[in-house]
């Protein structure tokens, strides 16, 4: 039986080894939405449809879709079948697997920015631009659906596959 004057030592040989054990990931079993949330972003960056989410110690984290897909906002974004980058608080950076079309041009977003909360402003930095939109156009998760533009990259690149209606292949021909 322990003494009185031995219960400090022994509360503090439990926080040592409390201290000394690894701690559980704050992101283990948290969903792509619970952490952009909890990392000051809108929710809305990543589309419905994320069927697996991974987040390590480092901030690196890994969303993977069923297939590439498009979103509408104030642009047109486009998620390859894997995203990945890192994420800190209010900034997704090196960022890979997603694209925003300006014009008739895709330009791979490298970073996403929320510099101030309260600004209601949020920017994606695709090179030699930063574009800036309302924060609110991300505060839901977008619908995100396959489109022809998929089928006419899969032309471009000669992957056919057999998947094309042919009066299909024959319009996204003239379009090419």
């Amino acid at each position: 039986m322990l003494h009185r004057s031995e219960l400090p030592l022994l509360a503090l040989a439990i926080a040592a080894l409390l201290a000394l054990a690894p701690a559980p990931s704050d992101s283990a079993g948290m969903s792509a939405v619970d952490v952009l949330r909890a990392m000051g972003l809108p929710i809305g960056l990543l589309p419905k449809g994320v069927r697996e989410f991974n987040l390590d110690q480092d901030g690196r984290f890994e969303a993977h879709l069923d297939y590439p897909c498009l979103a509408k906002f104030e642009n047109c974004v486009r998620y390859e079948t894997n995203v990945s980058g890192i994420l800190s608080y209010g900034r997704i950076s090196s960022l890979s697997g997603v694209s925003a079309q300006d014009l008739f041009l895709w330009l791979p977003v490298k970073t996403i920015l929320v510099d101030n909360p309260l600004s209601g402003v949020i920017y994606f930095d695709v090179g030699a631009v930063r574009k800036q939109f309302s924060r609110s156009l991300f505060d839901t998760p977008p619908e995100c659906s396959p489109s022809d533009e998929d089928n006419v990259v899969a032309l471009h690149h000669g992957d056919r596959g057999g998947d094309l209606d042919p009066d299909l292949e024959d319009a996204q021909r003239n379009v090419l």
